[in-house]
């Protein structure tokens, strides 16, 4: 199976530094982020120049708060004609958050990517894919606050997240907004994550791809990556204090993701996650 003959997928970023990550939530508190050396912009960037050299193009779901810091970040993911969608301001859960209190924050957070880009922004994707049964109410509000889709479930178990009884393809939400969860791959009996993160980086590249492909043929559909700026860091400062299991999934092969990247954006054609469901947006 040639690149060529693919038809294109969504390549998607979150957006966030390695010291914001739901991992390390419990060693640094929001208040402390300004006093902590910053990489997420070298580090997207670095991105930028990666998916041009491969003629990929994204959507960066940027956290809020990287973005008033950096604008000029915001601006020149927009200036490469990539696509800008918000993760919210604060990176706080949706599960963690009330209804009023989730509004503030991904309204917030879209207009100032609308208001620094001079752009209308539609996507959103919650932090830690924190949207379930237990709080439905957060694709209202979006909708709410003038979001058109979102990307915000995984249908897997998980410790942390996971919606396994949940759509696995994009469709319209009853709240008139679109859903379009990250992609997992059934097999014997169960639903295997696959969408990128840390699972990607656990993996060799060779099962990696053999996955994507069989999804692709399993399921007739685009496919969908995600993944971190600060996943292409090993030299990123070390946090302190954080639980084994924390630890081993954010530095888990920090050192192989660039190569890995790259022979992901050789072997497959990328577009934005707009782009890419356009079609359904559409109906």
């Amino acid at each position: 199976m040639t690149k060529s003959s693919i038809v294109s997928n969504a390549l998607t970023v979150d957006v966030e530094d390695y010291f914001q990550v739901a991992a390390f939530d419990k060693q640094i508190m929001p208040a402390n982020w300004d006093s902590m050396p910053v990489r997420v912009q070298h580090n997207t960037m670095r991105l930028l120049d990666l998916f041009d050299q491969h003629q990929a193009k994204a959507t960066f779901f940027m956290l809020g708060w990287v973005a008033e810091r950096y604008p000029q970040l915001v601006q020149e993911i927009q200036r490469r004609g990539h696509e800008l969608a918000s993760h919210g301001y604060a990176h706080a859960k949706a599960t963690e958050q009330t209804p009023e209190q989730f509004f503030q924050d991904v309204h917030r957070a879209k207009l100032l990517l609308e208001d620094i880009s001079g752009q209308a922004v539609t996507g959103y994707r919650a932090p830690s894919f924190s949207i379930g049964k237990q709080n439905e109410w957060a694709f209202t509000e979006l909708k709410r606050a003038g979001y058109q889709y979102s990307s915000s479930t995984y249908p897997i178990k998980h410790d942390l997240y996971g919606t396994p009884d949940w759509p696995q393809q994009p469709y319209l939400r009853a709240e008139g907004i679109w859903e379009c969860p990250m992609p997992v791959l059934s097999l014997m009996g169960r639903q295997w994550p696959i969408a990128g993160g840390g699972y990607f980086r656990l993996l060799p590249y060779w099962l990696s791809k053999k996955l994507i492909q069989r999804y692709q043929l399993q399921d007739q559909s685009p496919y969908m990556f995600y993944f971190h700026p600060w996943e292409i860091d090993p030299e990123q400062p070390r946090i302190a204090g954080a639980p084994l299991k924390s630890n081993f999934r954010h530095y888990v092969n920090l050192k192989k993701m660039e190569a890995k990247l790259c022979l992901m954006l050789q072997d497959f054609n990328w577009q934005t996650l707009s782009k890419v469901y356009q079609p359904l947006f559409q109906r």
